[in-house]
């Protein structure tokens, strides 16, 4: 009688067990966001309004780039791309092309691969 339950529960088993499917997929990365209120950023439009005044080898703009301190490169992209996007800034710029100048101004570099 006991072999006849043991044999049932291990038939049950693996009916049960091959029933179950597991996904092997990694799930995607999530996107990233922007924890900073992203009208603060609106301190970078000068930054911006003055592409013709930026002068090599000049200080950066503390009030933009002081945003940037507790932010990881990442997430201050996320940042000033959306501030960009939302024309929180004032200013008509290619979206990338601002990125690239803000982050440049502030002596940090775009996150390889980000695009805004």
């Amino acid at each position: 009688m006991a072999l006849k339950t043991t044999a049932f529960l291990l038939t049950l088993n693996l009916l049960f067990f091959s029933l179950v499917s597991s996904d092997t997929t990694p799930a995607p990365a999530p996107a990233p966001t922007c924890s900073a209120d992203i009208l603060k950023f609106g301190v970078c439009a000068g930054l911006l309004n003055n592409l013709g005044g930026v002068v090599v080898g000049s200080p950066p703009t503390l009030p933009c780039c002081n945003l940037f301190l507790n932010l990881v490169s990442l997430e201050a992209a996320t940042c000033v791309c959306n501030a960009i996007k939302a024309n929180v800034l004032g200013v008509n710029i290619d979206a990338s092309l601002g990125l690239s100048m803000v982050f440049n101004n502030c002596g940090q570099k775009v996150p390889t691969g980000f695009e805004c």
